[in-house]
Formats: structure tokens, C-alpha cells, sequence
């Protein structure tokens, strides 16, 4: 579905006025209303650039197929966003038929309120009232389960997996563009050569692509040439291996063979260490697969590589001979792999060795060359220690390589120049990304894998600009999305939500007096980071300097991540920090670091939909509050492991597992599917625990502050607000969870801890012995 064009919003003002109306028309409103509420509320930004941006966002994009909110009339949202845009800031006359040049915000105390009367959007009953007891409109709970409930009607947010990206990289992708559009919409004010206009340029030239399909494979053809060529297209000159397996390493991020990375070692000082691990294989050549079905992967891949081949111009016959004897090699790699149980037992998960060490084991490479080619400027010598994970496998790679290189030299260039393309093909036209969008899904279909959701090209281009671009874009964004009055209010939930689990430890019937004692300790000596780690905070990341841009989108792609590459070595040649961000500023991903005991909160979660310092603070304990709590709680994992906790009650600490386990087994799934929780019973306890804790930390709130704001045209109690604040930012879509991921699919981590706690059936009236209001609950945390 395409929103209208440009070209329909610039003809003037009558093509303008014609062009909104039809941007506001029934047919073009499936994108949730949840999402588009996310992306304006949090604004700090000007009001007609946020405007400007969320026409541009939508106006030439294929929109996920999203169900609307249908208790929020789409019209009347967006209206609504309007209205806002207009009462809250005054327009000064502006360029071009926009409403104003400047906006200036209103005092803050006006602001919040109109503030307050928008947040109450979200939680407006519908005039259709949807099923009760429901996490998605399109997955409801019978009504008889619970039959007079009045409970939320959630609708579906992205994902929340917390410890893992839990937020649809639709909303993260929206807060960082809608972060940085005052430099994506202005380009006239940046400084030649600044980060800002390089930032633009990159995302531009990835946005353009008929520029990407006039070049087609030439500037890829350009890359191979510089390797030397291949035997496919007929122009092959035999260069030294180990020169080009330095320039696939070093210049071009692709390792054919293994894998090399820096980390930071487990203990102080944290200093760098070299780590090489075996390569990620494509394809999925598992040895307990069937061997029908390892046929038909094999075919599947080989038809892969014949349109690489072809596409670059081979000729068929040469192509399909070395595409199989590509898979040959790809495949006696693989059987070199040893299971990790296997390395577990034999006590070899790893070999600390140095690099003259490693020559002599795995002779066909020349470790210290390659090496320093990639970690450059890092000084490296045959001393240096290195970190190798299953070194039997790099024995025998390197065996084979020196095979190879003796038998069919030709044929190990074509395997790593086709590994390249496939490397490189999100950077390359449509054809190539066709054929590699067509691979995958028939592989997921002869593995039976869930299929992934196809992503709008705005969203990989706005995730690669924030990737490449990160010092500049993060130094941009804390300034204007994470001001000391947002940090202050999230860091005073959190001192909240830390001092209700302290309490809370007191009252643990299977913790003994020590166990407690020390779960206390822990809890006072966690260090918080919220926002952004310190170097975001410093002036001259905005001035962060970048390699200059190719005249193609593939060569800009290369600059870029040398650039990132250049930067990450860099990194850890400086004074390590006590600990090192996992992520993005504007990311979403909260996490606890168990080695450095620290918990981090980055500032893309502080916003809307989840926190605002203007918010009821129903809304904010509900929604952050409980993912604080969430987090909190992994620092306890250990305990609830078999032998976890010899001191303590194993019988009470069982029984409350077990009747967790039992708990989340009553709660049916859509569609009558079933779902093992043995692997998201810790997660499953955090969401319970979470919530428990976040309530009681309101609860305590509303005692020491008489009173709490309410929401306009709602008839919701502020202990109604805060649940259904929770079961909002929790829900999300069916069919959209990783097969690996931790976390109960989304009705449970809705239901499960709603239902397992009391004040929710009581605040909502729920019948007793009802599935949400059950005669027995749990009591683990």
C-alpha cells in the first residue's frame, strides 16, 4: 500500500489539500494507530518538521500490514495530531506554504496538559467493544472465559523481549528518524564535509533506488576485479591466497573461513583480546536433517549460486561446477564443527594460544598478517594471545585449504567471492536481493521455520545510517529526545521500582536469612546507566569525522563500515570504561550485564509509548516500571536454577516454580497452538515478578501523594491505567516472535502475570475462578 506521493503534496495548495485528504482516508490508515502515537507523542522537536517528517515517513513507503487500533477512529487520530501541532506551539509565517518557520511550545504546564488529553487517546473504548479479556482484537480469549471483565483492551505493540531488541524495528527506525529530522529535512545547515550531511548523503543514496538499479552489478563487478577475478567470467589472475583472504577481512568484513572479532576480557582492566571463533554458515546443513531433505537444501542452494554466477555474467556450465563445488566446501567445513555439549565435556570450550602458536597448528593461514590487516592500528606481534573457540576445527580447515590450494585453486577463489556477493547483497540491486529473499524462504519452508516479515526499504536504510553514523546520530539524539528532566524523572522511577524489590526480598518465604542478606546487598550495589554511555554525551562526537562516499550506493555501503571498523578498533585501544553500551542510544533494548552487575536503560525506551515525565504516573509504573522490574530480576536467575541456591527452601522454591508452570499451562493460546515453556520459565518468573513489584511500588507512591491524575473522557481507576499500561506495552503480534527467543509468546506474557495477580481481578471486578481471576495464585517473588 503506498501513501501519496510527493509530487500530489507539492502541486500547489490545492494539490496539498488534496493530498492530506487522501493520506487521511479510510483505505490508507493500516498502520496502527499504536505506532503513529508512539512516534509523536515523545517530540521535542519542531512542530511542522515533525509534520513534514511524518508525511515524508509514510509518503512513499509499503506499510507493514498492521491491524488499526480499532477502538480509535484513524481519522480522528490523526486530526487529533493536527490539532495538537496547532494548539501547542505558535507558527510564525514559513517558506514554501508551510504554516510556520518557527514553532514555539507553549509553557510546559500547557504543554502537559494537552500532553495528558493525547495519551488519553490510547486507552479510548471503542464504540464496537472488542471480546473482553483479550490481548490482540484479532486473537481473543473467549468471552467466557471471563465473562463480565471489563479488563484492557490491549492493543498490539511490537515485541518486548527484554534482554534481547524488544521493540519492532518499525518503532525504533520511526524514533531515530523522527529524532534526527531536523538534519534529514534541512540539509542547507550542515557544514560541507560534516557528519550530519555525510549521515544524509548515505541515507539518500540508500533511498535511491533507481540510481541502485541503473548501476546493477558493475561496482560489484569493480570489487571482484580487485580480488583478482574469477574463473566464472573468464578473468582470473592467481594472486596469493592469504593476500586475498586480507582484503575480504580487512576491507570488505567477510571471512570465509572463521570468524575474528575483538571483545573485552571478563576481568579488570577489560583490556582487548583477538577471539576466533568458526565461521556462520548460511546454509543449514545440520547432520541429524534427513537425508531427502538435505537434498533439497543443497538444490535450493546451488539454484542460489547459479543466479549469483549469472547475474555477474558466468557462463552457466562454469557457474553450476563451481557453485558445487562451493557447497562441497561449505559442507566439509561444517562437519569439522564438534557440538558445543561435546567441547563442554571434554573442558575445551576454548584455548587461550598465540598467534606463532596458532601458525603452526593451522598452517594455510597467515595469522599475524591477516590479522593486523583487520584490527589495524592495533600493534600486534607472534606473541599475541588469542582466544580460539574449537580449535580442531581450525586444524582441519586449514588441511582442507591446503588441499584446495594444491587441487583447485580456482574453485576456493569462486567460494569466496561467492560468499562476498552473498555478504554484500543488501547493498546490491533487486535482483540479487530477490534471489536472496527467494533462498530463504524456501530454506524455512524445507526446515519448517516460522517465515520472516518482509521490512520496507526506509527501515534497512535508517538502520544502516544509525549504525555507520552512530557518534554523530547519538550525540544528536540525547540531546533532543533525553533531557535532565526526563533522566531525573526515570531515574526517580527506577529508585521507586529498586526500593519496592528490596522491600519485597524481605517477604520471600523459600529465601534463607544469608540468601536474603546478600539478594539485598545486590540489589544496593547495582550500578544504573540510563540514556546514553558517556562518550555520547561529549560535544565532539557530532563532529565525529568519516570516510568520504563512493559515487555508488555499494561503495558508499564499503566506506562506511571501514569507517565503523576503524572506529570499533580504535575503541578498544582507549581506556576501557567500566562497562561497554550494548547498544544504540535510540535503542530499545534494556538489559543486565552480569559480569560488570550493571543495568542499562538506553533513552530510546524513556519515550512514549513507555515513559514521558508528563505522563499519570499509573502510566509510567505500568509500562516502564515494570520493564525496570523485569530487568532487576535477572540478577536472581541463578537462585531459581536446580542447585541454585543450596541454603534456601527447595521445597517452597519448587512448589513455586511448579505452580508458575502450571499456571501458564492453563492459559489457552490463539488458535488452539501449543508452546513449551521449559526454555522461558526464568523469563516467565520476571514477567510475573516484574509486575508484582512495579504494583507495589505505585501502590506505595499513591500513599505518599494524594491524588493522581487521571486521563480525560476515561472512566479508568489509576490502578486500572497502570494494568492496562502493562498488558499494552507487552501485547504485540501473533507470529512475530524469533524461534530462540526466551519469551513466552505474547497472550502469556499478557495473561500469565495479569491473571496471577490479585489486585487485578479485584480492580476489574473479574468473577473468582475465572481464567484471569483463578481461585489460586503463585507466590514466587
Amino acid at each position: 500500500m503506498l501513501l501519496p506521493t510527493r509530487e500530489s503534496r507539492e502541486s500547489g495548495a490545492e494539490g496539498q489539500a488534496a493530498g492530506i485528504t487522501e493520506w487521511l482516508s479510510p483505505k490508507h490508515m493500516s498502520l496502527g494507530c499504536c505506532h503513529m502515537f508512539a512516534c509523536f507523542l515523545g517530540s521535542q522537536a519542531r512542530a511542522w518538521t515533525l509534520f513534514r517528517l511524518l508525511v515524508k515517513t509514510f509518503q512513499v513507503i509499503s506499510l507493514p500490514p498492521i491491524p488499526p487500533c480499532s477502538w480509535v477512529s484513524p481519522i480522528f487520530l490523526i486530526s487529533s495530531l493536527a490539532s495538537f501541532l496547532l494548539s501547542s506551539c505558535i507558527l510564525s509565517p514559513g517558506p514554501m506554504g508551510a504554516p510556520g518557520g518557527s514553532c514555539l511550545f507553549l509553557p510546559s504546564r500547557v504543554f502537559s496538559s494537552l500532553i495528558l488529553r493525547r495519551v488519553s487517546f490510547i486507552f479510548l473504548s471503542p464504540p464496537h467493544t472488542p471480546s473482553p479479556c483479550t490481548c490482540s482484537p484479532a486473537e481473543p480469549i473467549q468471552p467466557s472465559h471471563c465473562p463480565t471483565c471489563p479488563h484492557p483492551h490491549v492493543y498490539p505493540l511490537p515485541a518486548i523481549s527484554l534482554g534481547v531488541p524488544f521493540l519492532d524495528p518499525l518503532l525504533s527506525s520511526l524514533l531515530l528518524e523522527f529524532s534526527h529530522a531536523s538534519f534529514l529535512e534541512a540539509p542547507g545547515s550542515w557544514h560541507l564535509g560534516s557528519g550530519e550531511e555525510k549521515a544524509f548523503q548515505f541515507y539518500r543514496s540508500c533511498m535511491d533506488t533507481d540510481a541502485i538499479e541503473a548501476v546493477g552489478a558493475a561496482p560489484l563487478r569493480q570489487v571482484i576485479e580487485e580480488l583478482g577475478g574469477w574463473r566464472i567470467s573468464g578473468n582470473w589472475t592467481s594472486l596469493d591466497f592469504n593476500r586475498t583472504l586480507r582484503l575480504l577481512m580487512s576491507q570488505y568484513g567477510y571471512f570465509p573461513f572463521f570468524r575474528a572479532y575483538l571483545q573485552p576480557r571478563s576481568t579488570p582492566p577489560y583490556s582487548p583480546v583477538i577471539q576466533i571463533d568458526p565461521p556462520e554458515f548460511d546454509v543449514p546443513l545440520k547432520q541429524e536433517q534427513e537425508q531427502k531433505i538435505y537434498a533439497q537444501i543443497v538444490r535450493e542452494y546451488v539454484t542460489y549460486l547459479n543466479q549469483l554466477g549469472t547475474l555477474l555474467g558466468g557462463e552457466p556450465n562454469k557457474v553450476q561446477e563451481h557453485a558445487y563445488l562451493s557447497i562441497s566446501i561449505t559442507s566439509q567445513l561444517f562437519q569439522f564443527l564438534r557440538p558445543l555439549e561435546q567441547r563442554r565435556a571434554q573442558g575445551k570450550l576454548f584455548h587461550m594460544v598465540t598467534i606463532d602458536q596458532l601458525q603452526e597448528m593451522a598452517p594455510a593461514i597467515d595469522w599475524l598478517s591477516c590479522l593486523q590487516a583487520t584490527f589495524t592500528p592495533m600493534p600486534l606481534s607472534p606473541s599475541q594471545l588469542l582466544l580460539v573457540h574449537d580449535l580442531e576445527y581450525l586444524k582441519n580447515m586449514s588441511q582442507l585449504v591446503e588441499e584446495q590450494l594444491s587441487n583447485h585453486r580456482d574453485f576456493l577463489q569462486s567460494h569466496m567471492i561467492l560468499g562476498l556477493v552473498r555478504t554484500l547483497s543488501p547493498a546490491l540491486d533487486s535482483k540479487f536481493q530477490e534471489a536472496r529473499r527467494s533462498l530463504i524462504q524456501k530454506l524455512g519452508e524445507l526446515t519448517e521455520r516460522p517465515p520472516m516479515p518482509s521490512r520496507p526499504r526506509w527501515m534497512k536504510c535508517v538502520e544502516d545510517t544509525g549504525t555507520f553514523f552512530q557518534p554523530t546520530l547519538a550525540a544528536l539524539f540525547v540531546r533532543e529526545a533525553f533531557s535532565p528532566s526526563t533522566q531525573s524523572a526515570a531515574m526517580e522511577l527506577f529508585t521507586a521500582i529498586k526500593n519496592a524489590l528490596i522491600s519485597r526480598l524481605r517477604r520471600i518465604p523459600w529465601m534463607d536469612e544469608k540468601t536474603r542478606q546478600e539478594a539485598q546487598n545486590r540489589v544496593t550495589q547495582l550500578q544504573v546507566k540510563m540514556g546514553a554511555p558517556e562518550w555520547a554525551l561529549e560535544p565532539s562526537q557530532a563532529r565525529q569525522e568519516y570516510n568520504d562516499l563512493g559515487p555508488s550506493y555499494l561503495q558508499s555501503f564499503l566506506s562506511c563500515f571501514r569507517s565503523l571498523q576503524a572506529r570499533t578498533v580504535q575503541s578498544f585501544l582507549q581506556s576501557f570504561p567500566y562497562h561497554r553500551w550494548k547498544v544504540s542510544p535510540w535503542g530499545v533494548n534494556a538489559y543486565y550485564s552480569i559480569p560488570d552487575h550493571v543495568v542499562v536503560f538506553p533513552a530510546g525506551l524513556l519515550q512514549p509509548p513507555f515513559f514521558h515525565p508528563g505522563y499519570p504516573r499509573a502510566v509510567n509504573f505500568g509500562a516502564a516500571g515494570s520493564i525496570m522490574a523485569h530487568e532487576l530480576l535477572h540478577i536472581f536467575y541463578q537462585l531459581l536454577l536446580p542447585g541454585g541456591c543450596p541454603a534456601c527452601d527447595t521445597r517452597a522454591l519448587q512448589g513455586a516454580l511448579l505452580c508458575m508452570k502450571h499456571h501458564y499451562e492453563t492459559i489457552p493460546l490463539p488458535n488452539g497452538t501449543s508452546f513449551n515453556g521449559s526454555r522461558t520459565f526464568l523469563e516467565n518468573a520476571a514477567d510475573i515478578g516484574g509486575l508484582a513489584i512495579a504494583l507495589q511500588a505505585y501502590s506505595k507512591r499513591l500513599l505518599w501523594h494524594h491524588g493522581e491524575t487521571t486521563l480525560p473522557n476515561l472512566d479508568l481507576s489509576p490502578q486500572q491505567l497502570f494494568f492496562r499500561s502493562y498488558a499494552q506495552v507487552m501485547c504485540r503480534e501473533p507470529g512475530t516472535q524469533e524461534p530462540q527467543d526466551s519469551h513466552s509468546p505474547p497472550t502469556l506474557r499478557v495473561h500469565g502475570p495479569l491473571s496471577n495477580t490479585p489486585a487485578f481481578g479485584r480492580h476489574f471486578h473479574c468473577p473468582h475462578g475465572t481464567l484471569l481471576n483463578p481461585s489460586s495464585h503463585c507466590q514466587l517473588w
